[in-house]
């Protein structure tokens, strides 16, 4: 995706999962379903530099409840000389999140000039060991970092020449892998992290997984980051079907490629993803209602696909300028976004047959919570209880069958929270 922000981009199951069966039969979980998928954001503009101090926003990050958090780490800006390190950044950060028990994901990028003969940070570097030693001496500095990317969108020219697959793998991703396997033997290392499509110059995902797979590419995981290419583009339908892209709506595509590449062992990292709003964007933006009915739809189709083991929002907070990146939970001026709570919360229609009609959903961050199903009355103008208080699994995930005529609004109230989920909106199929 576009750059945004700063000098560098601090960027971001089954639909067919017998979903008829799942309403018919009221089950908790499909087995080939990925249930433990954990959820976080990226916004490292934010993170450093957003509203009050850096601790504020960690504490905001965990009363949101998400599990993971995405951050970049530039070679270049880190070890800006051969041997000499500027760890500032990268220990406030990183301790910050450890000390909030949320596992960071790490994302490595940006060539420095003494490895690359002075080009600019998107050049590969010369040899082959000089970004392995970084790897190694960053993995050995935070041995709780289990969670790590190599690069970002390395198919698009704007972030790696020459846009290679070969280039990638041999200079950048199985060097780092080895390296961070040889000091940390229990992370995961990601590679691809790839942009849905490959823009000017650049490569398709499609083709970049496969030349990956030719390279010899050495992964714990695929990384892939499954924005919409267009305003009309849902979690589950507008992607093009005839396209070597990768969107959210042909998440499928990704698993056929990986597995045919990696072999079914491969797990997938959805590492970016989000839905820019109008206002203020008018070209690109949905609503707001969009946004976060989008935000809930896609949760639910990562925990129905198999093997996908995260979804990464990106950002918090929209950016200042209109033609920057909007898909933030708050305005730019800090005002939450219906988004916030389907972050949170999120709650989405999974099936219908006829009338009945299957809710899921979410109480983040987890762990048993009660919550109240709530169905908007439009003869009352109120909100009115749907059956008993119920609880949510272990892991925070509800399941609730209900009769319902498309256009009912139903949401949860959390006690504990005190406060409500996203709003689904019943749809007729």
């Amino acid at each position: 995706m576009v750059l945004k922000r700063s000098s560098y981009r601090v960027p971001m199951r089954r639909l067919v999962l017998l979903g008829a069966l799942v309403a018919a039969l009221g089950l908790t979980a499909a087995a080939s379903a990925s249930p433990y998928v954990r959820y976080g954001v990226q916004d490292d503009a934010w993170l450093e530099y957003g509203p009050g101090t850096l601790d504020d926003r960690l504490d905001q990050l965990e009363a949101f409840g998400v599990d993971i958090v995405r951050v970049n780490v530039s070679w270049r800006l880190t070890e800006p000389r051969a041997g000499v390190y500027d760890w500032t950044r990268t220990d406030a950060l990183l301790d910050g999140l450890r000390s909030r028990r949320i596992a960071p994901l790490v994302t490595l990028y940006g060539t420095p000039p003494y490895a690359n003969g002075g080009l600019p940070e998107n050049w590969a570097p010369r040899s082959t060991t000089s970004f392995a030693a970084f790897a190694r001496r960053i993995a050995a500095r935070y041995p709780y970092v289990r969670l790590w990317a190599i690069w970002n969108e390395p198919n698009q020219r704007r972030w790696l020449r020459p846009t290679t697959p070969a280039t990638y793998v041999k200079k950048l991703l199985n060097p780092a892998y080895a390296a961070i396997h040889a000091v940390s033997p229990g992370s995961q290392v990601a590679g691809g992290v790839t942009a849905p499509r490959g823009s000017t110059g650049g490569v398709s995902p499609v083709d970049w997984i496969a030349g990956m797979a030719k390279a010899r590419a050495r992964l714990d995981a695929y990384a892939h980051n499954p924005y919409p290419l267009r305003r009309g583009e849902t979690p589950t339908s507008g992607g093009c079907d005839h396209c070597e892209t990768i969107t959210m709506a042909t998440l499928p595509r990704l698993l056929t490629h990986v597995q045919k590449a990696f072999g079914t062992r491969t797990r997938i990292w959805l590492t970016e993803y989000g839905y820019q709003t109008n206002p203020p964007d008018r070209y690109l933006g949905v609503s707001y209602s969009a946004q976060a009915r989008y935000l809930s739809e896609a949760s639910l189709r990562s925990y129905e696909t198999p093997r996908v083991d995260m979804l990464i929002h990106y950002l918090v907070q929209d950016e200042p300028d209109p033609a920057r990146w909007q898909s933030g939970v708050y305005t730019a001026s800090g005002l939450p976004k219906p988004a916030l709570q389907a972050l949170r919360f999120p709650l989405a229609q999974q099936s219908r047959i006829g009338r009945r009609t299957t809710l899921w959903g979410q109480v983040r961050p987890g762990g048993t919570a009660t919550y109240r199903l709530l169905r908007y009355d439009r003869a009352s103008g109120r909100w009115v209880r749907v059956g008993k208080d119920r609880r949510t699994t272990a892991r925070g995930y509800l399941r609730r069958v209900v009769n319902a005529a498309p256009g009912t609004r139903y949401r949860i109230w959390i006690p504990a929270e005190r406060t409500y989920s996203a709003i689904v909106t019943v749809k007729s199929a």
